[in-house]
This record gives structure tokens, sequence and C-alpha cells, in this order.
């Protein structure tokens, strides 16, 4: 799962690239961004993605002046086939769109929807992976925090302790990074994600790590640990939840 593009939440800035009108030099009120990268473990609010293995990622967004944006996102996975919910997958596709702008000077908001999309065949008694949330978020400088609020039937698969729906499950977000210069920046992460009705399925998740600009693309190197259940987050013989290092890559255009 990826969290939309905000600035200093989750994952790396996009460069905006101007669409030029054919004719006149009059700059577009419209900007698409690209994004491509590698990590060596897709781990998303604490969780591994890919059963602990490297992942391939991209994304486009086109984005308006007015502050309206769309995107896609994708990467590899692996939980989805791991858990039982859906034979034949390993991707994710992420829909968003939203409206965000600054304000108050070093003020900025973030609100959209986001659809986690796993292409497959939907395995007969087994609950819906594909997942829906609204959020909406601030920042002030190099600090934002987030909300996400799950609006489908499920989050992630999950259920209830007595298999319910698990609608209403949220996750909240709070992110720093800051820029030491000659390309180098620290950022850290503090999250809640409540599954609804489910505590063995709650957890806090941390992250602390560093970046730097290589001029051709942004590395970063963090660890990641959760106070997850391990038993709520051992799929198919791998602990998913647990303390790890991450090293990834991301080029913008």
């Amino acid at each position: 799962m990826k969290t939309p593009l905000l600035p200093l939440t989750a994952t790396l800035a996009v460069l905006g690239v101007s669409l030029a009108h054919a004719e006149d030099t009059a700059k577009s009120p419209f900007a698409l961004s690209f994004t491509l990268g590698a990590t060596s473990d897709y781990v998303f609010r604490g969780v591994s993605q890919t059963q602990n293995e490297p992942a391939v990622q991209g994304g486009l967004e086109l984005a308006h002046d007015s502050g309206f944006y769309v995107g896609l996102w994708g990467s590899n996975v692996d939980w989805v086939e791991a858990g039982g919910y859906k034979e034949d997958n390993s991707l994710e596709v992420d829909l968003y769109g939203g409206f965000r702008g600054t304000f108050a000077d070093s003020f900025g908001y973030d609100f959209g929807i986001i659809t986690y999309y796993y292409p497959g065949d939907k395995i007969s008694g087994a609950v819906d992976p594909d997942t829906t949330e609204v959020y909406a978020g601030l920042s002030w400088k190099t600090v934002a925090l987030k909300y996400y609020h799950t609006v489908s039937d499920h989050f992630a698969g999950w259920t209830t302790d007595d298999g319910g729906d698990t609608r209403g499950s949220y996750y909240l977000d709070l992110s720093a990074s800051y820029d030491l210069g000659g390309g180098w920046g620290v950022l850290g992460h503090v999250g809640h994600q409540e599954v609804e009705d489910n505590d063995a399925a709650s957890y806090t998740d941390w992250k602390l790590g560093v970046s730097k600009d290589l001029g051709f693309g942004v590395a970063t190197l963090a660890y990641t640990d959760t106070d997850a259940s391990k038993s709520a987050y051992t799929w198919d013989g791998e602990e998913v939840a647990d303390a790890r290092v991450v090293l990834s890559f991301q080029k913008s255009f």
C-alpha cells in the first residue's frame, strides 16, 4: 500500500514536469510527474508487503494548479496469496485522487481518497483484501500529521474478532524530516493502525532513517519496527512486522 504524495509523509517528493502548449510558451496549469524505484523490502505501515523480499515500484501523478490531483502507483507484493485471499496475485495497484494546497505561509493540507487494488482470482470464502480509505492531512514546515479511515467493508482482508467487517479501521501517521545540507536528510515517523474490533491486528509502528540525494535519485536507509502481535503478523511462516532495516532508491521525473 502506498501513501499518497504529501510533503514529508511516508515517501519521497515527486518533481513536477510542466506540460507545455504546442504552439506557445504559456505554462500549462497541469503537471505530470513520474517515480521509479526499488527497495530491499516493501514495508507499509511497518509491515512487509513482500514477505521480506525486494520490490520494484513506480507511479505517475497528474496535478492541477488549483490543487486537484489524481495518481496511479504500483508494486509487487506477496501477502495476498500468502494470506489465502486471492490466487495469481503478485501486484498492488493504488488509485488515488484529492485536493491539496498551502495556507498561512508554512502550513499545508491534503484531502482525498485511495483504493488499494490487488488483481487476481478471489479464493472462495475468503475476505476481499481490496481496501478503500479516505484521508486528511495537515503539515507545518517539516512536520506532517495524516489520518486514514477505511470506508470499504474490510481493511486489508482483516475481520473483527467475531468475523464481521472492519469498516471504520483507521491509521494515524505523524512524520517529520530535517535537511542536514549537502543532500543529506533525516526522517522519523510514528503511526498507529487500529483494526476495527480486532485488538490482535492493531499495532503501533515507528521508523527512523537517513536519506541522500545522489543527483540521479534519492537513496534512503531506514530502521522500522512495530509492537504488532507476532502470531497475527506471521504469514506463510514469515514474520512480517518485526524490526528490520530497509534500503530503497527512488528516481523522480
